[in-house]
């Protein structure tokens, strides 16, 4: 009887709540495996095994990375994810933030690159942060950081200064974060440009001028329903004449 992970080999394997996955993904001590959204790990006695908490796609953005993708609307923070947030209060010890999460997420004055109680960021109502969950638990406001654990270094975490913010699909957002992504790499070949992805469904575009980074949004948002073959046409039709009216701005 054939499953749902036969029907289609050229795509990802579509799983349902609870059914198998492929065999050749195991985890062990020294095959260790990252799991992400909608993947647990069973602790039955008996059979140790990786299960599907949602229908949708298994998705690998990365060797021994896995995670499915889903039609979920609402972000559910998990630790190491890298999010845009908005700044929504302040307080002594830090700032409180929006992620799209159920719940406000908190971020440590002192969680930035170099910062010390005498010299940290001052962040206004409204300012936006790429940041790194630290803390994620159904029972507790998230916690973010601006610095990478392994380095102590900003490596692009911080406020995010001027350009444009646009939603996204949360599935959209994850194929953008996985290794040469079509439509980043067609854009980065003709025009220059800075952007951060939320797994949030936050992405954050800026460039020298507002055609160009208008253009680069309308070609991220158009890229999310093409096949890889068809994003390099559709950038070259969306970025025709920002040349001219970057000029007339």
């Amino acid at each position: 009887m054939a499953t749902a992970m036969d029907l289609d080999t050229t795509q990802p394997p579509l799983l349902l709540p609870g059914e198998s996955l492929p065999e050749d993904l195991s985890t062990t001590t020294l095959n260790p495996l990252r799991l992400g959204p909608g993947l647990f790990l069973s602790h039955d006695p008996t059979n140790s095994s990786i299960l599907p908490q949602k229908a949708g796609r298994l998705q690998s953005p990365a060797p021994k990375s896995y995670y499915i993708e889903s039609s979920q609307k609402r972000y559910v923070p998990a630790v190491g994810e890298s999010v845009i947030a908005q700044v929504t209060g302040k307080h002594v010890e830090g700032y409180k933030l929006d992620i799209g999460s159920a719940h406000a997420a908190q971020l440590d004055a002192l969680a930035f690159e170099g910062a010390t109680k005498k010299n940290r960021p001052m962040l206004n109502i409204g300012s936006l942060v790429y940041a790194r969950v630290t803390l994620a638990n159904k029972d507790m406001e998230p916690e973010l950081e601006c610095v990478d654990p392994t380095t102590g270094k900003s490596a692009g975490f911080g406020e995010l200064k001027e350009g444009y913010v646009m939603t996204a699909s949360l599935s959209l957002c994850r194929r953008l974060l996985m290794p040469s992504p079509p439509v980043l790499l067609a854009l980065a070949g003709q025009v220059a440009f800075e952007i951060a992805v939320g797994v949030n469904g936050r992405i954050w575009v800026k460039s020298a001028d507002v055609a160009t980074t208008i253009a680069v949004v309308e070609a991220v948002r158009r890229s999310e329903f093409l096949r890889e073959s068809e994003v390099g046409r559709m950038v070259k039709e969306v970025l025709t004449g920002v040349g001219e009216r970057a000029q007339h701005e």
